[in-house]
């Protein structure tokens, strides 16, 4: 029998939790060697199309790489002290692993954390992290004559009236608005805000639903109408639904481009601290203006808006979207962006302690967990470290 085909049956043992101890630990090795990376990527391909064709590719990937880097990682750590070492090993495991996933259309380019259990797993240097609760449903409307409402404390029912629109709260905690009477004044205008920590939803007189994230802000008219077209103006995120009337265009204004739709579903992300802005289309069609240059949206892509010019890329929609599913979900990130997200939702700074890890991540976790918990995984990683005091969290490698 060939060697190559002793390694094929060990793998599909391995897959089946039926090697010893002594035959995992041979496999791990064999998994260390660079020069075995083609082979690595024959033998998922083989095991998977025998073993798993009547499962999702992707999802059966994913279940090989998480049991081998986890077998991996208890190899590494109970091998020898010489940490670097083993490090870099199992991070140029990942490099192949991730080869190998891009060839299967799997997204695995860097540590696949989220989800991640470590059970039993010794962790090399492990802070205690306290909690932060995570965030929740609350805003603030400031509606035309100045008056504030805390969202998350008035009660359901009806919050006020103005220049011919009832402004209600709903059972489900959702802002509604409804024309009763000709308006009166329809260039009054409404701002929804919420706070880092805070997320909210409202439906618009057109019946267009917005969901808006942490610290964000929506400001529109009572009556919605602004010369003939439906106008809204976003600053930080915001998914909207929107209703379709082909009289009155809908408009997203952010600082640095605009957004016309007639009725679709769509997302954009534009954080002022963000460099890159980012709309991403699941239903219908959109049109983006920055800078005198326009773009033409399909469902399925995502427009990128840096320096005032406009890429346009295929995506998944629901990477984008994941946090109205209350979701933290990203795809190969630096380290910087998951703790954007942290420092939303958590309402914490973020503060980085000497060089920043250039590792990138992919995963996702629920934003209803602690920040003890999101912390504690991306930690696990043994690529990022965190101290947290107060609502401040340190970040080191």
């Amino acid at each position: 029998m060939k060697p190559s085909d002793q390694l094929h049956i060990l793998f599909k043992k391995y897959l089946n939790n039926a090697c010893s101890a002594e035959e995992t630990q041979h496999l791990m090795n064999y998994f260390h060697q660079d020069e075995n990376r083609e082979q690595l990527k024959e033998i998922l391909i083989d095991v998977l199309e025998t073993q798993d064709e009547h499962k999702e590719t992707d999802s059966a990937i994913a279940e090989v790489l998480a049991k081998v880097d986890r077998d991996l990682f208890v190899q590494i750590q109970s091998a020898t002290p010489t940490a670097p070492e083993g490090k870099n090993k199992k991070l140029k495991l990942w490099l192949q692993i991730a080869a190998v996933a891009a060839v299967l259309t799997i997204i695995c380019s860097g540590i696949y954390f989220f989800n991640y259990k470590p059970a039993k797993l010794p962790v090399a240097v492990k802070s205690a992290v306290p909690d932060v609760s995570p965030g929740d449903f609350g805003a603030t409307l400031t509606m035309a004559n100045g008056r504030k409402i805390s969202l998350a404390n008035v009660s359901k029912g009806e919050i006020g009236r103005e220049l011919g629109i009832i402004i209600t709260k709903t059972d489900e905690g959702r802002l509604v608005y409804k024309i009763d009477e000709k308006v009166s004044d329809s260039n009054a205008l409404n701002t929804l805000s919420t706070a880092r920590g805070e997320t909210y939803q409202v439906r618009l007189p057109d019946g267009s639903l917005v969901y808006l994230n942490a610290a964000s802000s929506l400001t529109y008219s009572a009556a919605l109408i602004e010369n003939g077209k439906r106008v809204v103006k976003l600053i930080g995120e915001g998914y909207f639904e929107v209703a379709k009337d082909k009289l009155h265009p809908f408009i997203v204004k952010t600082n640095r481009q605009e957004v016309e739709v007639l009725g679709t579903h769509f997302n954009i992300s534009s954080y002022a601290d963000d460099e890159v802005e980012k709309t991403t289309l699941l239903e219908g069609s959109v049109k983006l203006t920055a800078s005198g240059n326009s773009r033409m949206l399909k469902p399925g892509q995502q427009a990128k808006l840096s320096s005032g010019k406009i890429q346009v890329n295929e995506t998944d929609p629901d990477l984008a979207v994941a946090w109205k599913n209350n979701e933290f979900v990203v795809e190969s990130e630096h380290i910087e962006t998951i703790m954007k997200m942290i420092e939303r939702w958590y309402n914490v700074e973020v503060v980085y302690i000497g060089e920043k890890t250039n590792q990138r991540f992919s995963g996702k976790v629920s934003r209803f967990d602690k920040m003890s918990k999101v912390l504690e995984i991306v930690e696990s990683t043994g690529e990022a470290r965190f101290k947290v005091i107060g609502r401040t969290v340190y970040v080191s490698k």
